[in-house]
């Protein structure tokens, strides 16, 4: 597996550039003057600089996000985040502005394996996000493009409202959607596609690599093993450190024992795990 990159010690403020509205999301960007370039499946821990905490307390701890774009400019590094606000640590994440602080620390977690890392014989690779769960792979994409590896991307939405991203993302690249309430794309899971994709020749020589919902990355899990198809998934799990010393990360290994999402991960190869079904998943 792909070495990490890793952080500095210590959070650090950063500023933010950028802010909008796509579908029931919101991409924020902003501008890490002294932190190292991210790899494609690394995280940071955010907060808001101003009004993090409030008269209720909430909220305390910083929120685990990916990185769905990183790109050099004159002043740092430009770091874009897709959030959805369903809970008072995403909600004043996504009501951040132009100018405002913010709080990271980053870039943590191990990132994903290349292609030929993951399957000494891959000729290509599958990309499978679902909901806000395509934002890690959105970098991926690009990284494996620069390297010339082929790419089918496959992005699945719950409906209209809970869909966004993909034009600011991924560009004019081919992707093939899927939504529940069939308002793009196929109508149903976008593992649909991904079982139809794997009935082909091409699944031989694939690799997948996948993020989203708990409940789509295990039947990915459960698919990829079924067919013999090498996979690496992206996962999510409750955080407050991101350092590896809380254990609130910790899922069971296939062999027995457990690893900790935040240092063994959060990209792990999936037959590594027993289950990619992890109680608590969501930062709100």
């Amino acid at each position: 597996m792909t070495e990490r990159v890793l952080a500095p010690m210590g959070r650090r403020r950063a500023e933010v550039v950028a802010s909008r509205a796509s579908g029931g999301y919101r991409i924020f960007s902003a501008v890490d003057t002294e932190g190292s370039m991210p790899a494609a499946g690394q995280f940071y821990m955010l907060a808001a600089a101003g009004s993090w905490g409030g008269e209720s307390g909430r909220p305390f701890l910083p929120r685990a996000f990916s990185v769905a774009a990183a790109q050099r400019s004159r002043d740092g590094i430009r770091l874009d985040f897709l959030v959805e606000a369903v809970g008072p640590g995403t909600e004043r994440l996504a009501a951040l502005e132009r100018g405002d602080g913010l709080w990271l620390t980053g870039p943590l977690g191990r990132p994903f394996s290349s292609a030929r890392e993951v399957s000494e014989g891959a000729a290509g690779a599958i990309l499978v996000g679902g909901g806000i769960g395509m934002a890690p792979l959105a970098i991926l994409r690009r990284s494996l493009a620069a390297a010339g590896v082929p790419q089918r991307v496959l992005l699945g939405f719950r409906d209209r409202l809970h869909s966004g991203g993909v034009e600011e993302l991924f560009g004019c690249e081919e992707v093939r959607l899927a939504s529940e309430d069939g308002h793009a794309g196929h109508r149903g899971y976008v593992t649909d596609l991904l079982s139809v994709m794997l009935g082909g020749d091409e699944s031989g020589s694939a690799v997948v690599y996948a993020c989203g919902p708990p409940a789509m990355l295990e039947a990915v899990r459960g698919m990829c093993a079924e067919r013999g198809v090498p996979a690496e998934l992206a996962m999510e799990s409750p955080m407050a450190c991101g350092f590896g010393a809380c254990f609130g990360c910790a899922v069971p290994r296939v062999d027995g024992g457990y690893m900790r999402l935040c240092v063994d991960g959060p990209v792990v190869g999936a037959d590594e795990i027993e289950t990619a079904l992890v109680e608590g998943a969501g930062h709100r």
